[in-house]
């Protein structure tokens, strides 16, 4: 196994290439003198695999790629895409406003094919602050096709971003049956890769009311036999909720409502949060009406399909029955009531939660400031708040709900968020940011713009990269 280091500090080394860095990887490219790199432990980019279910769409409109709406301009817009693609006149007459989810995907690696300085197969290991040479050390290995260690090297990077995504999340209760190879018990992330397996069995649970399991609960329905659906959908959730997605619903995924989130006191920022379910957590109308319809067709010849819906239940625990079968222990918010059900496969549509930063940067967490919940504390324009001697920045992208609002996962905010770390690293003004982008004014007084905030720039002043 051979070592290898690179030559002269980066200005930027992005750790992970999901949606977020991949953004910010394509603004970063016009800049004039940026030395940027990015690392991915995969060895290819994928958006999602296991819920590229056939005819899914986006939540936003196409406009949110990863370069549009900072900067329509840029050779890596979905637009340009589809021109290199010669399908932007079928796009034209096709008359889509939200893309599907598998041409999202296929758009992103085809950014991936052609943008440099991406490193997949490199996993980054370890980094530690080096105040000799004000840079960061990154220790990485290459992996083979297989995930075996190839080599490994060494990096050295003047600011990081840290875009490591998100990872399936499933509660404690559920944890041992996810363990079982006799029973199909999965998380909503690898449903296309066991579909199959899933429709074997005699009856499918679903649990989870959010757009992934109203997705997979919609393409199992049609999938099964009329009479014989044999399914369950369960939510906690006091109901199958539309997503909210009112004109003025949707300016909480402004820059505005970003901003004046940031400023609200930690425990309002929590509750809010938590109230905030319907803006990110439920189901679009036209799949809920979707699922309405398909139901609805299935009785159109007397009976009822044998599909049972039922929110505001949450699985107590759970088991296995033999080698075929698991019993669900079900309480009912509302009733006060307990029941049982006995089900042969199940999905688990329950989230994600953001993957910790401290295993990857435990040398920096003398230096880290966190909030009362142990949370790191994130700044405006999403550096960490790192002790002064750490003159260099760690910038993290989808990681900052907690400071940032509803909007941190969004893709509508993507490109944003890349321009505003950029005009940070740079002391510059790389991209024009609006003052304004909301017609809601959302408190009594007006938060600051990008433009107007000291703080914004404050770290890349005096430590430019651009020399």
């Amino acid at each position: 196994m051979t070592t290898t280091e690179t030559e002269a500090p980066l200005d930027l080394a992005g750790i992970g290439i999901g949606p977020a860095n991949l953004s910010l990887a394509a603004l970063s490219f016009p800049i004039p003198g940026l030395r940027a790199a990015w690392y991915e432990r995969r060895p290819e980019f994928h958006w999602h695999p296991g819920l590229l279910i056939e005819g899914t769409t986006l939540q936003v409109p196409f406009l949110a790629d990863l370069v549009t709406l900072a900067d329509p301009t840029n050779p890596w817009s979905f637009l340009n895409y589809l021109r290199h693609q010669q399908r932007l006149y079928p796009f034209y007459f096709a008359e889509r406003f939200h893309s599907h989810r598998a041409e999202y995907d296929a758009y992103c690696r085809w950014v991936t094919r052609q943008l440099p300085g991406l490193h997949f197969s490199h996993q980054v290991d370890a980094i530690r602050w080096n105040a000799d040479d004000a840079v960061f050390d990154l220790d990485f290995t290459r992996l083979g096709p297989h995930g075996e260690a190839e080599a490994v090297g060494r990096a050295h990077a003047r600011h990081l971003a840290i875009g490591i995504g998100t990872a399936p999340h499933i509660p404690e209760a559920l944890r041992p049956l996810a363990e079982t190879t006799t029973i199909p018990v999965l998380h909503s992330a690898d449903y296309l890769d066991h579909r199959d397996r899933l429709l074997a069995a005699e009856h499918i649970t679903v649990v989870g009311s959010g757009q992934s399991g109203a997705e997979i609960f919609l393409d199992l329905l049609r999938r099964r036999p009329e009479g014989r659906e044999r399914l369950h959908w369960l939510s906690r959730t006091p109901a199958f909720a539309p997503m909210e997605y009112s004109r003025l619903g949707l300016e909480h995924f402004t820059p505005d409502y970003s901003r004046y989130f940031h400023g609200l006191p930690e425990s309002t920022r929590d509750d809010l949060v938590r109230r905030q379910w319907q803006l990110h957590k439920a189901v679009d109308h036209e799949t809920l009406s979707a699922i309405h319809d398909e139901l609805y067709r299935r009785s159109l010849h007397g009976g009822w399909p044998d599909a049972v819906l039922t929110p505001g239940v949450s699985v107590r625990t759970a088991g296995r029955l033999g080698t075929t079968q698991i019993e669900l222990h079900l309480d009912h918010a509302e009733q006060g009531e307990r029941s049982r059900l006995t089900t042969g496969a199940l999905v688990l549509a329950t989230g994600y939660r953001d993957r910790p930063l401290d295993p990857l940067l435990p040398a920096l967490d003398q230096a880290l400031r966190r909030d009362a919940a142990g949370r790191p504390r994130i700044h405006p324009d999403y550096r960490l708040d790192l002790d002064q001697s750490i003159t260099g920045s760690v910038f993290v992208l989808n990681a900052e709900r907690h400071t940032h609002g509803v909007g941190a996962p969004d893709l509508g905010l993507v490109a944003h968020r890349s321009a505003v770390v950029l005009n940070t690293l740079t002391g510059e003004r790389c991209y024009s940011l609006p003052e304004r982008a909301a017609f809601t004014s959302f408190g009594l007084r007006p938060a600051a713009g990008p433009s107007r905030t000291p703080e914004f720039a404050a770290r890349g002043r005096g430590h430019s990269p651009i020399r």
